[in-house]
């Protein structure tokens, strides 16, 4: 399957507006898994962006730019993952480790050129404000947004444009003599997942809710293995009666998501109810004695110090 010059237009006008969502517009659609299920949408296979799109969303799941730091663009990495796994026949996992995270971490580098780019645009508005040229302030910031935007939509299409011809030679020496490579890139793919779940934990306050995150995976574990096992049972008797059609799904993310959307609900009441008597029982009051107490300090004998009483 060859890209069309419609699907390469489309595909970078996407990945051009996901970094300008990011900045300016803030719609939540500038996220992996979103960009997974447009591009997916556009090539034509919803449920291998969708694949690779959450993949990517869980990979980056704890990571974020504070400042003027540069992050990975997971955004682009799902678009060209995306598009070369259903272009080419690449396994979704191959196409997670092989092309959306190494793409994802070399346009960092695109990311900083914009940067410096920008600056040129920033110095203008400056002078703008300066000469209270409201409408220099607005065309100078306007064309801000455009070094930004063209810092994805160039390598996504060049990528596009490109490299099919390389990704497709690259397939094809991973299915044949490169099968171990295959094999452990596959392996790559599926457990990065749990890397940005690493990392998310690493900055989430667990020690204080570790209850809920015992009892959310206690839960998570006996519902997968109970839909596991019903979903056995009923491929065993439909294999031996065809009278027997029910049909047993898996376990729902959906039913996991809503679980944990009722810790999260119960929490916030929690946290709210303790903000609402704090402020109405307003600040503690203390005895005179209980200061003084308070302000006394213990050397290491446990003697008070300070004035002795006559």
């Amino acid at each position: 399957m060859s890209f069309t010059i419609v699907q390469i237009l489309l595909l970078t006008a996407y990945s051009m507006y996901n970094i300008y969502d990011e900045l300016q517009m803030n719609s939540s659609l500038s996220q992996p898994v979103w960009a997974g299920m447009i591009s997916g949408l556009i090539m034509g296979d919803m449920k291998t962006g969708l694949i690779i799109g959450a993949a990517l969303q869980l990979t980056v799941l704890g990571v974020g730019t504070f400042g003027g730091a540069s992050k990975i663009d997971a955004n682009s990495g799902t678009v060209l993952a995306t598009a070369f796994s259903i272009g080419t026949g690449m396994k979704a996992a191959t196409a997670i480790a092989a092309i959306g995270v190494p793409v994802a971490a070399l346009l960092t580098s695109f990311d900083i050129l914009a940067r410096f780019t920008n600056t040129y645009f920033q110095h203008k508005v400056d002078k703008d404000i300066e000469n209270f040229n409201y409408k220099g302030i607005e065309r100078h910031t306007i064309m801000g947004a455009l070094p930004w935007c063209l810092s994805r939509g160039i390598p996504v299409f060049l990528a596009l444009a490109l490299g099919q011809g390389v990704v497709k030679t690259m397939v094809t020496y991973l299915n044949g003599d490169l099968q171990w490579l295959n094999t452990g890139l596959q392996t790559a793919g599926a457990t990065l997942p749990a890397v940005g779940f690493a990392i998310l934990l690493h900055y989430l306050p667990v020690k204080k809710h570790i209850a809920y995150l015992i009892l959310g995976f206690t839960i998570t574990a006996l519902l997968s293995t109970l839909f596991t096992s019903i979903q056995t049972l009923g491929a065993g008797l439909a294999g031996a009666s065809k009278a027997f059609t029910a049909t047993f799904n898996a376990l729902p993310m959906l039913a996991i998501a809503l679980i944990g959307g009722a810790f999260a609900i119960l929490e916030y009441k929690k946290s709210i109810t303790k903000i609402n008597t704090a402020t109405t029982a307003g600040p503690s009051t203390t005895s005179d004695d209980e200061d003084e107490e308070d302000d006394e300090i213990e050397d290491a004998n446990g003697e008070v110090d300070g004035d002795e009483e006559e």
